[in-house]
């Protein structure tokens, strides 16, 4: 919202030597988010000249330029020479005149310069080059403002140039402040100063005729039972002349606030709007056919709006009809055919009160906001409509010549009811965290405009102001009374939390695996979780064939519409834009939440929970059960090289074993232990893929990616990859960490290389010599898989690495060969394996 500051002095005493960051500081301490301060951008000498006579001259390019003597006064160099190329004024006319020295918004700084044959001493100027607005056709000429000053007079203080505005952010819940009124009642709040409010009128200069002229509102399909329309309030102005200018005062008003001036007749609406925060709409009346209907729209209805489009109508948009028709969007936009125009002498002022949800949806659908539609979603006084529309009708008459008509006029109201708030008087301290006296919060609350009355001793009833429709409980009241009292009186120290309280072991588990990835050197990134179906059937599933996917109705990528099973798209796609700028040595991960709903079942709901009420456990347990399933996920990708070539060493590039290192990294931090196997997955090389699993679970794969796979997502060399479902790691995790106690006595080791065959698994191996070797088995590692000469065809030697150790005394070489022989046996049974010789 931007507020002129002459503009808001009218409504409340704003000191003299007050600036901009003054009122932006006391407009910040209730609540407002500053954002700019907007002026003219100029600076004179600009003052009134009059064009005493001029000599056109056609030139070689085929333009005739004026050759000017214009009078600007004796202070300010009397008659100067002066190229022009317009030619809407006359000699004897007045207009404005931008001296050498002079800076136009741009910045255009104003020089004495040849031209044209001729020193061309100033610049006659016009609205655009001022900043009033888009005219550009030609000068501007002061009599069309109704204006006659003193040649020399300063034009910048004359036509309000030496204005300025501040901007503030107005959050939603604060519609009220989306205008001058409102911003004044807030100033007044912050500093005290007296507030007078435009909207306080007599009664009897509001009332008015409410027949001849038909109103009716006919909702048959209102909104969460609320009515479209709840106050209409018509208006006639007969005679007016739309030819008359807008005066200047109000053109620089308009202009700072954002506003631009069309005309006396809308400009005076538009005022009004950011006067009292009434949106205002104004037809012409001869256009209209019969009365005036509020309905809802019909099926198939169609409306060509004031910006030229055609629009498909909803069945939920609200319209302005008469006799032939849709003449408006109400709240939103009004129609071609009663827009006041330069032929306009009769005119019917529309101020109303509608649904705000009604006109957010209708703003919404057909991509149309505008400054009315942002007033009434927030909410609009109900109080105002009657006020707005005589303040319309008072302006028409003084500046476009109209006259008020007392015969005719329509009015359509409902009784105003702000519902009660009771408040206990020890909650807003208790809350807060301040300790305000009873008379702190109850001058709080009736500053902005509550009637507060005692209810019992312990409590208050607290009746909000029409104007404040967020006012709708005690934390809301809590918070105003905050707001009034300071912001600064609020302590700054941080509440203590209950003992017990902190991460749950699981979110402790999802910290310690992403930290252990991100210290084993791998970069975390976040990723889309939309994709395509065919990305889904081939990371989601171990076949490549059809799975079940959820598909958004509304998806934000029309290519990627559905859900995804698996994160490796997401870091497949993240690897290709990396890869694309220059950083080919990727090592990367990604934890989130993947979809995978089961084959048969039927998602969602129809039923919708009404709102502003909260749903109960069995309403909340159906939609629960609407939703598929999304465990979290931790996947991992690596491609490039993992050390870059350098002088004495060659480039070691990413393979399957770094993937496999990432899922040990993994499986330590959950505290678990994962067995690999070798297996099968449609994306994966189908000779370099392993299944992980934590006992008879599987968890997850890992593998290289297929090179068609690779190429596809434009990834050069080898990608390996791995995803594992960390919640079911974190499930089968111990539920404590067991320290045990570190043995002092010296280790004992022993390597041992068996015989097995070819299509024996490495880890089922090392599974039965760590059954059978014992507690004395410390640890136990694979460190060769040969085949070859010495080893039988269809076979394979596998060598392992044994540490013993005993936590009470040092291990004999006896003892140790002992436990390793036992493990070798259960080997044995279990594979056939032999000690190769």
């Amino acid at each position: 919202m931007r507020v002129p500051i002459s503009w808001l002095r009218e409504y409340v005493d704003v000191p003299a030597d007050a600036t901009a960051d003054d009122i932006l500081a006391s407009l910040v301490s209730v609540g407002f988010e500053e954002e700019d301060v907007h002026g003219f951008e100029l600076t004179g000498p600009i003052v009134v000249g009059q064009v005493v006579d001029f000599v056109e001259e056609p030139q070689s390019n085929g333009k005739t330029i004026r050759w000017c003597q214009v009078d600007v006064g004796e202070g300010n160099g009397g008659v100067r020479g002066i190229v022009c190329g317009a030619h809407n004024f006359l000699a004897g006319d007045k207009v404005v005149v931008t001296l050498p020295g002079a800076v136009l918004p741009g910045p255009f700084p104003i020089a004495a310069r040849k031209t044209y044959g001729h020193v061309s001493d100033g610049m006659i100027a016009s609205a655009r080059e001022l900043g009033l607005g888009d005219e550009h056709s030609g000068i501007l000429r002061l009599a069309e403002l109704g204006l006659d000053p003193e040649v020399g007079t300063d034009a910048i203080a004359l036509l309000g140039l030496d204005d300025i505005a501040v901007e503030i952010n107005v959050t939603p819940d604060r519609g009220y402040a989306l205008s001058l009124r409102g911003v004044a009642r807030e100033y007044s709040h912050a500093t005290g100063a007296a507030f007078r409010d435009p909207g306080d009128r007599a009664f009897e200069e509001l009332e008015q005729p409410t027949g001849g002229f038909p109103v009716a509102v006919v909702d048959e399909r209102p909104i969460r039972g609320r009515v479209g329309a709840s106050e209409f309030v018509a208006r006639i102005v007969r005679d007016v002349d739309p030819a008359r200018p807008t005066p200047p005062w109000m053109v620089a008003r308009l202009t700072l606030a954002g506003i631009r001036p069309l005309g006396i007749l809308i400009d005076i609406t538009n005022y009004v709007m950011l006067e009292l925060g009434n949106p205002i709409h104004g037809y012409d009346l001869d256009t209209l056919t019969g009365g005036i209907t509020v309905r809802r729209a019909h099926e198939g209805e169609k409306l060509t709006t004031l910006d030229g489009k055609e629009r498909a109508l909803s069945v939920e948009d609200l319209l302005i009809t008469d006799e032939s028709g849709p003449i408006g969007l109400a709240g939103v936009m009004g129609g071609g055919t009663t827009e006041m125009t330069d032929a306009t002498r009769n005119v019917l002022i529309e101020a109303a009160i509608f649904d705000p949800v009604t006109i957010a949806r209708t703003a919404r659908r057909h991509k149309l906001p505008s400054e009315a539609s942002r007033r009434f979603e927030r909410g609009v006084d109900p109080l105002i409509p009657f006020v707005a529309a005589r303040r319309v009708a008072d302006l028409m008459v003084e500046h476009a010549g109209g006259t008020l008509d007392t015969e005719i006029g329509g009015a359509l109201f409902t009784e105003i009811f702000v519902e009660a708030v009771e408040l206990p008087k020890a909650f807003v301290p208790g809350l807060i965290g301040v300790d305000y006296t009873e008379a702190e919060i109850t001058g709080a609350l009736e500053k902005i405009g509550c009637e507060v009355t005692e209810d019992a001793g312990e409590a208050w009833t607290v009746i909000p102001p029409s104007w404040r429709p967020d006012l709708t409980d005690k934390w809301t009241l809590a918070e105003e009374v905050a707001r009034i009292s300071g912001y600064d009186r609020i302590p700054s120290t941080l509440p203590i939390p209950p003992s017990g309280r902190g991460f749950t072991p699981a979110q402790q588990g999802r910290r310690r695996v992403a930290n252990a990835l991100a210290a084993a050197g791998y970069v975390e990134t976040l990723s889309f979780g939309f994709t395509t179906e065919q990305q889904n059937d081939l990371h989601g599933s171990a076949t490549g064939a059809h799975v079940p996917s959820i598909k958004l109705a509304n998806p934000l990528d029309g290519q990627a519409p559905f859900l995804r099973r698996s994160l490796i798209p997401g870091l497949l796609q993240v690897a290709h834009r990396n890869v694309s700028r220059g950083f080919t040595d990727l090592s990367l991960f990604e934890a989130g939440i993947v979809v995978v709903p089961e084959a048969g079942v039927t998602y969602g709901t129809e039923t919708v929970p009404a709102p502003a009420v909260r749903p109960d456990a069995a309403t909340l347990g159906a939609l629960d059960a609407a939703i598929p399933p999304q465990p979290r996920h931790i996947a991992v990708l690596v491609t490039g090289n993992r050390v870059a070539k350098q002088p004495g060493q060659d480039a070691e590039p990413f393979d399957v074993a770094d993937v496999l290192d990432a899922v040990r990294t993994i499986a330590a931090a959950a505290g678990v232990e994962i067995s690999v196997t070798q297996g099968e997955r449609a994306a994966l090389h189908p000779g370099r893929t392993g299944i992980l699993t934590v006992g008879d679970v599987e968890v997850g794969y890992a593998g290289e990616v297929l090179p068609a796979v690779a190429a596809a997502a434009d990834l050069p060399g080898r990608v390996a990859v791995a995803e594992l479902n960390l919640d079911a790691l974190l499930e089968r995790a111990a539920d404590r960490v067991v320290a045990a106690s570190l043995s002092g006595y010296p280790a004992a080791t022993q390597d041992v290389s068996l015989v097995v065959g070819a299509d024996v698994p490495a880890a089922d191996v090392r599974a039965a010599l760590v059954d059978g070797a014992g507690d004395l088995l410390e640890s136990l590692r694979l460190v060769d898989d040969y085949r070859g000469a010495g080893v039988p065809e269809g076979r394979k030697s596998l060598t392992f690495a044994l540490r013993f150790r005993a936590p009470d005394r040092t291990l004999t070489a006896a003892e140790a060969t002992e436990a390793k022989l036992a493990g070798v046996a259960a080997a044995a049974e279990r594979f056939g394996a032999a000690i190769r010789d």
